[in-house]
């Protein structure tokens, strides 16, 4: 005999309903088969909200006409398909049942009550019907059906509404011995008898334990649970898409997941089936061919340490302590004592080393009830002092980590909790089972899914995602997306994936949880109808549980500049070129750098100084390994190495600026770049990383052109008059080049100072051969000495910047706050 039960979605309309008869016979050929059903889909829920709308006064007529429905489209399906069912008979019992409901529906409006014992008759009436259109089907095509009563024979002890079976007498009173071994045999799950031979319910989603109850009562050799999934995963496939499908596990794992979560098994449906030793398989009715999990009294060796991750949400967590409480004995008895009188389930357990406290979780909806029992239990202690005020934390999620081979695998519990630091999540309180198959960590309620996931990704995965959120797609942004593009292959190889979650503009974005499909991105940005707005990413972002979300700015406005430290706040690792962040108030570069520090998100902004040549991390290696900056040098723009150089080969400066403005190495209006600003931005960047306290304004900036030299001209007008410098540019490059010297356009750091300014260098100087557009930059350091740390080469351009840019996202895969 093999058990099968049948959750509500395999008989939810008549095609899922006849592939679960299918499923039945094809066992009952093989080995006579029992089938355990629940009711089709959505009929409990509307079953419940009928009896609750009529004792609140509302209308039901919506959830009666609905649940009518749904009976007569799966009635009238079977009749289509084979005649001989009787499709009258069946149509009239759904009638007859649901006209008696309806009566009692009436009632409880006038009463503004209904007992518990009614109640349960109204909730399991979708599994009655069940039972009544299987043996229907099954006797249309000429099988007899053995239909067990289980309000007969199931015995059952507790409340109308949530009882346990007495598995002992129940196997008396089923006596498989008396059932054909030609009938297919037929359940209604969820409902059972008491010692009055009134009918009970076995709690909420309970057909699971019925079938488990069965099969121990016929002492079946396997107990089958048909589903909408394939198995039991490693956690919810819908929260983590590349969640693994096990294929065994033992009954002490599956019963640790079904407590703290796991919505495949009901939690108590193991317990029936283990002291017999009958298998549990987990199958998917959609997918029968499919292997499904099998779960026994066996711990498998199939390598995987950890078996699953869960959640279980809502639930409350409450604190005794006080300094009364050390060395007072038995205050762990009479809080748990308190709990089990009143009727409430405690979740989990911790205490602390000190005896000052005890924590335990509860369903949330028994919070209220849970705090009154505790106050009514300690009040002399309370009104005393000997005890604080009891405290009560909400919206709370437990995270558990399950897996047999948890007990002898080292790290796994590092590698739970780093991971939920990595992802920035709080942890409230933690406990493991004395098993050591388990470990759980109670975190926020809108954390958890986030905790799963990322959970699930260090325990699970080699895949390393980055989702990325970029602003500004310009030049810069603009060779970014097709450098993305170019190495998706090569990064898949090394299990990294850079899924682009949105795209931004100053006007508009697009969005895309999945990431976004980058072949027409200029059109679909264009075309796009979501105004650009940095709340909507945060709220995106939270929405959508993202674990790794790198907001990259590829422009440069100050204001988006002024959102990093929000962002790094609120949990987005920030990789930039634009040094208008870097360059504002000493205290926003602080803040900026404590935010990243408090969320263990990155800050990283490589591109900020010399474009693709690696000078802050080089920078910052240097500094961690205990050496000092002594001096700094450095031509630190490749539009002014260009026109120096230009210089020196006997161009004025005006010829040397159009030049370069022609070829656009400046900005478009080449004052930005003779100004000396941005150089001297880059030099403040520098100075801040070595510990200088500086602000922008305490950069001493000696620029190309004369104080206030084309004040009020437009940029055509600037370029008309630019010659009128040439003659005294001409003398000093003459008086250099008499010295052996060539001008270059410096910026330096000594004795806490900066300065940015033209200067003359001889041969000896390392910035003497540096122009055509060049970066270098000479750090004279206690290790470096005479010779300089020399980083030399070009640093300007959109595929250089962009491939600076790429590096940092793919840093953030990294760990550590930087």
């Amino acid at each position: 005999m093999r058990v099968l039960k049948f959750g509500g979605t395999s008989l939810a309309n008549p095609e899922r309903f006849m592939q679960a008869a299918d499923i039945i016979e094809k066992a009952h050929l093989k080995s006579q088969a029992a089938g355990v059903l629940s009711a089709p889909a959505k009929i409990t829920n509307h079953l419940v909200a009928i009896v609750d709308k009529a004792i609140a006064g509302e209308s039901f007529e919506q959830n009666l006409s609905e649940a009518t429905a749904i009976f007569h489209n799966i009635i009238n399906g079977l009749h289509a398909v084979n005649n001989k069912v009787d499709r009258e008979g069946l149509l009239a019992l759904v009638e007859a049942e649901l006209k008696q409901i309806q009566g009692v529906a009436q009632e409880a409006a006038q009463s503004k009550s209904l007992p518990d014992s009614v109640a349960a008759t109204i909730h399991c009436r979708g599994e009655k019907l069940s039972i009544a259109m299987m043996q229907a089907w099954f006797e249309a095509k000429g099988y007899e059906v053995t239909n067990i009563n289980p309000v007969e024979k199931l015995l059952a002890l507790g409340s109308y509404l949530e009882s346990s079976v007495d598995i002992e007498e129940s196997t008396k009173r089923v006596d498989a011995n008396a059932i054909p071994k030609k009938n297919i045999v037929l359940m209604a799950g969820f409902t059972a008898g008491n010692e009055k031979g009134e009918l009970v319910l076995l709690g909420r989603n309970g057909s699971d334990y019925s079938a488990a109850c069965l099969a121990a009562c016929l002492n079946a050799e396997c107990c089958e649970i048909w589903t909408d999934v394939d198995g039991v995963y490693t956690c919810d496939p819908r929260l983590v898409p590349d969640a693994i499908c096990l294929e065994s596990m033992s009954y002490q794992e599956a019963m640790e997941l079904s407590y703290f979560g796991a919505k495949v098994i009901h939690p108590r449906t193991i317990g029936p089936l283990v002291p017999l030793n009958i298998p549990c398989l987990i199958k998917n009715t959609g997918n029968p061919s499919g292997k499904g999990t099998y779960i026994d009294g066996n711990i498998s060796d199939d390598g995987l340490k950890v078996k699953g991750i869960t959640n279980l949400d809502n639930v409350a967590m409450f604190n005794v302590s006080g300094a009364g409480m050390q060395g007072m004995v038995g205050m762990a008895s009479r809080v748990f004592s308190s709990m089990s009188k009143a009727g409430i389930s405690v979740i989990l357990i911790t205490q602390s080393s000190s005896e000052y406290s005890i924590s335990f979780c509860v369903p949330a909806k028994s919070a209220e009830k849970a705090l009154a029992a505790l106050n009514a239990e300690f009040a002399p202690e309370l009104t005393e002092n000997l005890l604080d005020p009891i405290d009560i934390i909400k919206d709370l999620s437990i995270v558990s980590v399950v897996g047999d081979g948890m007990r002898t695998a080292k790290g796994i519990a590092a590698r739970f909790f780093s991971a939920l630091a990595q992802a920035n999540i709080s942890i409230v309180a933690i406990a493991q089972g004395s098993s050591e198959r388990s470990i759980s960590a109670v975190v926020p309620l809108n954390k958890a899914i986030e905790a799963v996931k990322a959970t699930h990704k260090r325990l699970f995965s080699n895949k390393k995602v980055v989702d990325m959120f970029l602003v500004g797609v310009g030049g810069v942004g603009g060779s970014l997306i097709e450098q993305v593009k170019q190495q998706k292959e090569f990064l898949a190889k090394k299990d990294i994936e850079i899924r682009v979650c949105a795209l931004a503009n100053s006007d508009k974005m697009l969005l895309n949880e999945n990431g976004l499909n980058l072949d027409n991105w200029q059109q679909d940005l264009e075309n796009a109808t979501q105004p650009s707005d940095f709340d909507v990413l945060l709220s995106f972002i939270k929405l959508h549980h993202v674990v790794n979300p790198v907001f990259v700015d590829c422009t440069s406005a100050q204001s988006v500049a002024n959102l990093y430290a929000r962002a790094l706040k609120e949990g987005f690792h920030v990789v930039t070129p634009n040094k208008k962040a870097n360059t504002s108030s000493y205290a926003y570069y602080q803040e900026m750098r404590e935010n990243a520090r408090q969320s263990q998100h990155k800050f990283l902004y490589e591109t900020n100084v010399g474009a693709g040549l690696p000078v802050i991390e080089n920078l910052q290696n240097l500094l961690a390994a205990g050496d000092e900056v002594e001096k700094f040098e450095g031509i630190l723009s490749g539009s002014l190495s260009f026109i120096f150089g230009k210089l020196e080969e006997g161009l004025s400066l005006s010829e040397a600026t159009l030049l370069a403005k022609e070829k656009g190495f400046t900005e478009p209006d080449p004052r930005d770049d003779l100004s000396g600003a941005d150089v001297a931005r880059k030099l403040l960047i520098l100075a801040r990383e070595m510990g200088l306290a500086l602000e922008f304004e305490d950069i001493e900036v000696e620029g190309v052109l004369p104080q206030g030299f084309s004040e009020g001209m437009n940029k055509e007008e600037f370029l008309s008059v630019l010659p009128e410098l040439d003659a005294e540019f001409n003398k000093r490059i003459e008086a250099a080049k008499v010295e052996g010297k060539v001008l270059r356009y410096v910026g330096s750091i000594a004795n806490g100072k900066c300065r940015v300014a033209i200067e003359s260098v001889d041969s000896e100087h390392p910035l003497y051969k540096v122009k055509n557009g060049e970066n270098a930059l000479a750090f004279f350091t206690r290790y470096y000495s005479p010779i300089p740390l020399l980083l030399r080469g070009y640093g300007a351009g959109n595929s250089v910047t962009a491939a600076g840019i790429f590096a940092d996202i793919l840093r953030t895969l990294h760990g550590g706050a930087q």
